[in-house]
Order: C-alpha cells, then sequence, then structure tokens
C-alpha cells in the first residue's frame, strides 16, 4: 500500500498536479499485462503522451490485481489506429480505440476535454470528429471533445478512477485529490455533483456501484445531489440502462449494490414495479436478496451465472402479484403464469431492454415453478432432464428462503436428485397419499361423429 500521508493532495476546488515518485507508491510493471505495456510503450516511442489510467491504477494501489487495461493518451483515435493494425475505433458518444493482443483488449482513449475548450485556446487535435452535443436538460449526447491530461483528469466521474500511471517514468499522477479519497475509502464525484449528474445521470449508478464495490463510503456532497438528479435517470437510452445493470450485479458484488440502489432511492428507475413490492413485502425483499447473494457466491467460486436468473428473482414479485390476479379471475395455471410474465416484462423494457436471449429463459423459470409442483407420473421424473430444471429448482429454493410456502417442494426434489433413474421412476409412481398408481391410462374419447 502507498503511504497517504507521506505525499500531498491538492486542495478540493483546484487541479493541481500531485506526482508520486516510485518509491513513494506499490505499482510494479510485473502486475500490468504485456499488452497495456506495449501499447504505452509504442504510442511513446511515437511522440505521445500514454498512461494507465482508471480502475487499474485505483486496484493496484489498493493492492490488487486488475484484469481490465485502460490507457490514456494525446493521440487521436485514427492516430492510434494507424500504429496498432489489431485496433478498431468503437463508440459514438465518444470514440474509443480497441487493441486485440489475443484474447485480451487494451481500451484505448484520447484525452477528453471541457466542452468550451474550443474557445479557450486548449489543445485540440485534428480530427473531424472533436465536437459534443447536449439535450435541452444539460444531457451530454455526444462527448467527442478532446484536451490535455489535466482536462482529462478534470472530465473523468469519480477521483479514485482519475489517477494516471507512467510507465516509462514509473511515476502516479494525481490532479483531484484520488489519493486523499482512497486513503479515506470515500467515492467522491469530480467537479459539481448536480452538474456532472445532469450531463450523465448513469453517473449516479456508477457512485453506487462502486460503493459497494470498494466498500467505501460516499462523499457527503455526491450524495446529497442523487435525490434531487435521480428522475434524469428516465432520460437514459433503454440498452444503455441494460448494460449498466449488468455492471451492478454482475461483477461479484449484487448485494451491496442492492443495498446501496435501495439506500439512494435508485432501484426504481431500473425495476419501478419490483422497488414497490420489496418496500411493501417482506418477502418479496429476502427473495431479491437472496437471489443477489446466491449470485456473488457463484461469481466467487467461478461458477457460471446469466441474467436471466436476476432479471427472473427482480420481477418474480411482479410476476406473482399478476398471476394471483389472474387465477382470481378464474384463468388457469399455465397460461395465467404465461401472462403474467408477458405483463411483467412489456412493463420493464418500457424503460430498460431486456434482449430475448434473457427474457425466454425467465419466462420459462418462472412457468417451471408449476411444473415442479407435480410429483407423480414418468413426466415428473423426466423433469430433471429437462435444460431448465436446474435454473428453475434453484429458483424454488430461494423461494423457500424467502419465506415462501411451496408444502416442502425443495426438499422433495432434492431428494429425487439424488436416487438412481430407476428410483426415481418408483418414487413418482407413488401418490401422496402412499398409494401405488394402477398404471392403467383412460381410453381417449373417440371424435364425435355428425
Amino acid at each position: 500500500m502507498i503511504d497517504f500521508a507521506a505525499v500531498g493532495t491538492p486542495q478540493q476546488a483546484l487541479i493541481r498536479l500531485n506526482i508520486i515518485p516510485r518509491d513513494q507508491h506499490c505499482i510494479s510493471r510485473k502486475n500490468i499485462s504485456d499488452g497495456a505495456l506495449k501499447v504505452m510503450s509504442r504510442l511513446r516511442s511515437s511522440g505521445h503522451q500514454a498512461y494507465l489510467v482508471g480502475g487499474a491504477v485505483r486496484d493496484l494501489l489498493l493492492g490488487g490485481h486488475p484484469k481490465d487495461f485502460d490507457i490514456a493518451t494525446d493521440a487521436t483515435p485514427e492516430a492510434v489506429t494507424e500504429l496498432f493494425r489489431n485496433s478498431r475505433i468503437i463508440g459514438r458518444r465518444f470514440r474509443i480505440v480497441h487493441v486485440r493482443f489475443g484474447r485480451e483488449i487494451i481500451e484505448v482513449t484520447t484525452f477528453r476535454g471541457h466542452h468550451d475548450s474550443g474557445d479557450s485556446g486548449s489543445h485540440q487535435p485534428e480530427t473531424g470528429g472533436n465536437h459534443s452535443r447536449q439535450s435541452a436538460s444539460g444531457l451530454l449526447l455526444r462527448d467527442n471533445v478532446y484536451g490535455t491530461l489535466e482536462e482529462d483528469a478534470a472530465r473523468r466521474d469519480l477521483t479514485v478512477n482519475a489517477l494516471y500511471y507512467d510507465s516509462g517514468k514509473f511515476e502516479v499522477y494525481d490532479h483531484v485529490h484520488g489519493l486523499q479519497d482512497l486513503n479515506e475509502r470515500s467515492v467522491c464525484i469530480i467537479g459539481d455533483p448536480e452538474q456532472r449528474y445532469t450531463e450523465d445521470p448513469v453517473r449516479m449508478l456508477r457512485v453506487v456501484r462502486f460503493a459497494a464495490k470498494l466498500d467505501f463510503s460516499i462523499n457527503a456532497q455526491t450524495a446529497a445531489a442523487i435525490p434531487r438528479c435521480a428522475p434524469l435517470l428516465s432520460e437514459i437510452p433503454a440498452a444503455r440502462l441494460f448494460d449498466e445493470f449488468l455492471k451492478l450485479f454482475l461483477s461479484g458484488y449484487a448485494a451491496a449494490t442492492l443495498e446501496k440502489l435501495l439506500e439512494y432511492d435508485l432501484l426504481c428507475y431500473l425495476f419501478p414495479d419490483t422497488s414497490h413490492f420489496i418496500q411493501e413485502d417482506e418477502k418479496a425483499l429476502a427473495l431479491v436478496r437472496a437471489a443477489m447473494a446466491n449470485t456473488d457466491q457463484r461469481i466467487a467460486q467461478d461458477k457460471p451465472v446469466t441474467p436471466a436468473f436476476i432479471l427472473a428473482a427482480l420481477l418474480w414479485p411482479v410476476v406473482s402479484d399478476h398471476y394471483n390476479r389472474l387465477e382470481e379471475q378464474g384463468e388457469s395455471p399455465i397460461p395465467a403464469m404465461h401472462t403474467a410474465g408477458q405483463i411483467a416484462i412489456q412493463d420493464t423494457v418500457n424503460h430498460m431492454s431486456i434482449p430475448r436471449r434473457f427474457s425466454q429463459p425467465m419466462r420459462e423459470i418462472w412457468e417451471f415453478q408449476l411444473r415442479l409442483q407435480r410429483r407423480t407420473g414418468r413426466k415428473a421424473a423426466e423433469l430433471i432432464e429437462h435444460r431448465r430444471f436446474r435454473a428453475a429448482y434453484d429458483f424454488l429454493l430461494l423461494r423457500e428462503q424467502a419465506g415462501e410456502e411451496t408444502g416442502d417442494l425443495g426438499q422433495w426434489w432434492t431428494d429425487l436428485q439424488e436416487l438412481s433413474p430407476e428410483q426415481r421412476l418408483e418414487k413418482v409412481a407413488t401418490s401422496r397419499d402412499g398409494r401405488k398408481r394402477s398404471g392403467r391410462t383412460r381410453k381417449r374419447r373417440p371424435n364425435a361423429t355428425t
């Protein structure tokens, strides 16, 4: 760990460079990927500035081992692609370059500048894409404004993510008291929080996500602006909100993230109906919490996870409510569950898109809950071989863990899985009252003739 007390920190209201030499920080090049080192070296040898930036520097200073490495440079995207044949430009809101080394992708971004920097005489790389556009409310629609290293530091979201490492000089550059906030374990937005949230409301989600991930507190001013700006999240495109959903709940800190979203009343902008139910129903909240804890555990154990399962849990209180209402109106169970799922998904995609590759498995998990109620007959034994059985079975256990009454279904299916195929058939051939089924089938009535 770095000795934070040994280095000075700039005042919060100022952007002031603070250079930390090699003997005062713990970053070692051996913990940086070869691809990232190659990109920085080639950019420097071509006369450009190049720094490791963002979460990689933050995690290295905290003693971690980053998996992703981002580079910031004064080279334009076009200049970067000329240096690396194994690269391509992506993005419209802000164009970046992906440089590929086998399976590893190094993300290279050009220094960002202030939106009025074109009139202030700041350095502006020559490119036809150097421009920005904002909506009437101040939301950034396009952000291709290039600038200097200092401007780039000021334009980043969080102080702890605005630290730069020079692999040539082995120095860390801090312009916005990022080291101080690392030492104080605090997530702090750079600049005026309300203005930064107005520019991009997703920054509020990033604040709570990093606070949960790092187990940091949230700076008082950074937190105070969230309630005033939270409604701006309704302006974010549905596809982008889904991308943020994946980052929030599939990074291994879903349980802590959920609590932060509830604390700052932000879940209602992702799942408004779910937010309502979990505030009213303790079992609904317990189910969602159990799903998040289960997801974190699986990620920690390097087991596969799917957004479909998390979405199924988040929307289950909504689906269950619609299902009960439809049944009370006389709808049969399977059609009622199918309709309830459709309603819940349609209401959700009005503000957050859900790709079909996830919405279809969600429906199957919900509808499978009814199929699991059947404990007799060959079809019951064959359910274990169904491709959705495991997800549906795990979901059933979560429901029971949350306090839902299922008639001890979870234990019954747990015991059935421990039997051999022959024993399973024997078990399901016995009805719940212990009597053996005759095996005779009722003759089908002939079709009516006229």
